[in-house]
């Protein structure tokens, strides 16, 4: 059987199930963002992430700056996910023999502006070369003294997310239509962006477009360089949280199998930018399919009791199992597990 046959989520789950034996040091394992262990009294947590060129990320949209700087905040945006705080990276990477010593110089200028932004540490990691396509890893060390797992969500709780969703996917979409890289850096400066290759090309295509710089910006850094969400005053109240990576439907599902509950999602309360309304609009995209499944938001998703007093985006609320859209007239439809996923179909191993 193939891995299209299979689909990520049930691969997961069969190393899960293999590998499901715990030393008493671990309080959680595999199937969440991080795990946790806790040999000396203090919850460390540990999670790993990869970038794959052709997957992950593709040459043509991307600089190896912004490589380093994402590759850095999608591991923060899991520990974050678990009210954790990062500390430690390593970092492994694979790469052809004619690299260029540029790139990596850019690459690790990436990672060190990103080091900066969470205020961890780089401490290790290796090097490899690659017959062909680069391959990224990061694993992030941090610690929590209250862990919030996907599993706490319970029929009542109100459902949140931190902010607009769909503008990583909006951004890819318009660096698809460019057909080119857009050079930024952490600094938001013009100056290097009028000197780079493909700016009049960017000039172009937004001016055929209808569409501005300071409208399709926050877009093109939300995909290329996004920022993890640190938790702040949510981790006071949340029963469940989640970094939405894959896509709302999908990371909503995750932590609703692991909470073994359902969720009723409004339309009209999932939130939607300004820019990417009018940018997915000129590309002849719905705003609300790709706030709905469109990843790399790296938004937090979790749940609170109701009654509290909660600083975010109230989108819907928790079920015993049912889990449906509410549309904007009140009609029902039932959603499933719809993102990005790794080798295809969701089936059973």
């Amino acid at each position: 059987m193939k891995l299209s046959q299979i689909g990520e989520l049930s691969l997961l789950e069969h190393i899960r199930r293999t590998f499901s034996r715990k030393a008493k040091d671990i309080i959680v394992g595999i199937g969440d963002d991080a795990a946790v262990v806790n040999p000396s009294g203090k919850r460390i947590l540990f999670t790993t992430d990869m970038m794959a060129e052709g997957v992950h990320f593709d040459l043509r949209f991307v600089t190896a700056y912004q490589l380093g700087f994402k590759l850095i905040s999608v591991n923060v945006s899991d520990i974050y996910a678990m009210a954790g705080k990062p500390s430690y990276v390593l970092i492994t990477i694979a790469v052809h023999h004619t690299t260029r010593t540029e790139f990596i110089n850019n690459f690790f200028q990436g990672v060190e502006a990103a080091l900066k932004l969470y205020k961890i540490v780089l401490i290790g990691g290796d090097v490899s070369s690659a017959v062909n396509d680069i391959a990224l890893s990061a694993t992030v060390i941090g610690y929590a003294e209250n862990v919030i797992q996907r599993s706490g969500a319970r029929a009542g709780d109100r459902l949140y997310v931190t902010g607009p969703l769909g503008d990583s996917a909006c951004g890819l979409a318009l660096l698809k239509q460019i057909g080119s890289t857009v050079p930024l850096q952490v600094t938001r400066s013009v100056t290097g962006l009028k000197q780079a290759v493909g700016y009049r090309k960017l000039r172009s295509y937004l001016s055929r477009q209808g569409l501005s710089w300071k409208m399709t910006e926050p877009l093109l850094r939300r995909h290329l360089m996004p920022e993890a969400k640190m938790p702040k005053q949510w981790r006071r109240n949340a029963t469940a949280m989640i970094d939405v990576s894959d896509g709302l439907l999908i990371d909503l599902s995750r932590l609703c199998n692991e909470s073994r509950v359902g969720a009723r999602l409004y339309e009209e309360k999932i939130p939607i930018s300004a820019e990417m309304n009018k940018a997915a609009s000129c590309l002849g995209l719905s705003p609300l399919t790709l706030a709905l499944s469109g990843g790399e938001d790296y938004e937090l998703l979790f749940t609170a009791p109701p009654g509290k007093k909660v600083r975010a985006l109230c989108i819907g609320d928790i079920t015993e199992s049912r889990r449906i859209i509410v549309d904007s007239a009140g009609s029902e439809r039932p959603f499933s597990a719809e993102g990005y996923q790794h080798f295809g179909n969701e089936n059973t191993i």
